[in-house]
Order: C-alpha cells, then structure tokens, then sequence
C-alpha cells in the first residue's frame, strides 16, 4: 500500500501532521509513506522515521504532477486542501487506470466565517490533529494517543557547551518569534514579564528577531540569553525539550514543545485556540483547558476577538487591546505554578 500525504506548510501545521503518519505505520507496517511539502519546511520532518519518501515543491506543480504520476498511489490524504493540493490531486485522479482514494481534512470555513464575522462559535472542541485523523478513516485507524512527534538528527543536537553555565541548571524558554505582529506579544510585555520572573530565560526566535532579543536582554544580561537567530529549528526545538516551561505566543515552536511534553503557557492574541490550535499532548486532552501540561491566556471579554483580519501586520482596530490587556500577573502565576511541579 502506498501513501502520499499533502501539507505545505507551516511549521506548526506539518508537526501536528505526525500523529497520522505514526498510526498508519503502526497498523499497516508495510505501508509506504509519500510525503509532500514546500521545499523549506522539509527538515522538519527529515529524521522522522515513518516516512519512507519526501517530495519538495519548490513552484512548478505540473513538474511535481509529473514526479508523482510514476508512483500509482493507493491512497492520498491531503491535509492542505487548498489550490495548489487540489490540482495536484486532480491531475492524478485523471491518470491512466488511478483508482486512489482521495480524502481531504475538512477546514472548517463556514463554521471559521461565523466565528470570525459574527463571534459565534460552533467549532467543535478538537484538535486539528483530529481532522487529520479523520481523514486516512478508511484505513480504520486508532490514535494512539502519544500525541505528537518531533525528531531531531544526531549531528543537530544542541551542545551543552553553546548555552551559557548561568542556565545549566534549568531555564525557561520565551518565544518571542513569530510569523505576524497581530499574533505577537508587544516587546514591553516581554520586558515587564522577564522583570518579574527571577529565574533563567533563554530568548528564541529568528533572525529578524535578534534586534528585540537584545533590547530584552538589556533587563539583566546574565539572567537573560539572547539565541534568537544563532540556531537552526533542530537546535531551538533541542532548547525547547529541556525547557523547564515554555511561554510562546508562536504556534510553530508551541507544537514542537508539545511533541516534548514541555510545561506550556500559550498566549494568543488576535486569533483563538478555538480553531483547534492548541497544545495538543494527545488524544485523552482534546479540550485546550484540561490538557495536564498547558495553560491558555488570552482575552476573551474582547467582541472584535478572534480578529477577522489575522493575517494583518496591525491591529484593524488600532488598539491591539487583545495582546495589550493581557495581564504580566496571570503569566507569572501560570509559569511559577509548572516551576513548582515535581519533574
């Protein structure tokens, strides 16, 4: 039996796709798992060992139609399900003798559009990981409920002696990347926040994150590590799986430390975990307020939240009172009570 599973990206979504690869290798051993993906995201799953084959898009689908046709798959579960995924899939149904079996996740749009237009929410309780299970439910496959899988190569793993001794002993992680400004948490909050923790804080994000790591690390120097920009993703995902708590309003590195099992303090702010974004640890913690190791703040008294307009640089309302009414004190509280908690 041969598989391709379709998601282009992003760093957080492919993570969550990692618990339908595990299952079906579990239940069909002999299975081959195809996996397509942009290009630039593929090392994220490059030492997964449930994947027999990648293939990497990089802009030409008819060139990739044509890398795909030779392998006659049985089954396709696309997980992105947007134009690009579609013709793909199309030009293979349309192939000489194909009988794959295609299914795609169910995005939910309708039920997003409501949210997001009219702040009614009827989108169920589940992780998205659920709807990609959903999708390979021909196979009659079971979860597992190990949650999700993250694995870093030998030669990436992060050399104890490139972290500062100050934090050999234990540290917290504060993401302070991400993808848009609207989902960020403001700099002075990430200042007031290290201020009021006494305990060591290891700075993660991208290059283009570097200039706002060393304005933080300004507070105090020794207590504060800038890394931001000075790891690959195999060597920040080795920092986040030996964080004793992770504070992220990044769902990219959120995912990763879930796979870990780290302690999490998600934060969000002009979109919703209710999208089914959360910490997902597995399939017993479907609902994000009962899941052991995660704790969620957000804002929910605000009526233009989750924003209609996500992918904005700004805040449409000129106010990004989503991030800035978030209150430092109910942070310290939720990362001082994962502290206390015995190993």
């Amino acid at each position: 039996m041969k598989i391709l599973i379709i998601r282009f990206s992003s760093i957080g979504d492919i993570v969550l796709t990692t618990p339908l690869m595990r299952n079906i290798k579990k239940t069909y051993p002999n299975a081959q798992i195809h996996f397509l993906t942009k290009k630039k995201y593929a090392q994220i799953l490059e030492a997964n060992p449930y994947i027999d084959q990648f293939h990497l898009l990089e802009s030409d689908l008819r060139e990739m139609v044509f890398e795909l046709l030779p392998e006659k798959f049985d089954f396709i579960f696309d997980l992105h399900n947007n134009y690009r995924s579609s013709y793909i899939k199309s030009m293979l149904r349309q192939a000489a003798n194909s009988d794959v079996q295609i299914t795609s996740v169910n995005k939910l749009n309708g039920k997003k559009f409501l949210y997001t237009k009219l702040k009614l929410n009827t989108l169920p309780d589940k992780s998205i990981v659920d709807r990609y299970m959903h999708t390979a439910r021909k196979l009659k496959i079971a979860n597992d409920g190990q949650g999700l899988d993250y694995f870093i190569p030998e030669e990436e793993k992060i050399d104890p002696k490139d972290l500062p001794m100050s934090h050999s002993a234990g540290y917290i992680s504060f993401v302070i990347g991400g993808a848009h400004n609207t989902k960020k948490m403001p700099v002075e909050k990430w200042i007031a926040l290290c201020e009021a923790i006494d305990y060591p804080i290891i700075l993660q994000g991208g290059q283009a994150d570097q200039a706002i790591g060393e304005e933080i690390k300004k507070l105090d120097p020794i207590r504060i590590y800038n890394s931001c920009g000075k790891f690959s993703l195999h060597e920040s995902a080795d920092i986040i799986r030996y964080a004793k708590v992770v504070v992220t309003h990044d769902t990219g590195l959120m995912h990763i430390a879930a796979a870990f099992k780290r302690n999490i303090v998600s934060i969000w702010g002009n979109t919703s975990p209710a999208f089914g974004m959360f910490p997902y640890f597995g399939y017993n913690n479907i609902k994000s307020t009962i899941a052991p190791n995660s704790i969620i703040i957000e804002n929910n008294s605000l009526g233009c939240r989750p924003c209609s307009k996500i992918g904005y640089e700004k805040c449409p309302k000129k106010h990004f009172k989503c991030m800035n009414t978030i209150e430092i004190a109910e942070i310290k509280a939720a990362v001082e009570s994962f502290l206390k908690k015995k190993d």
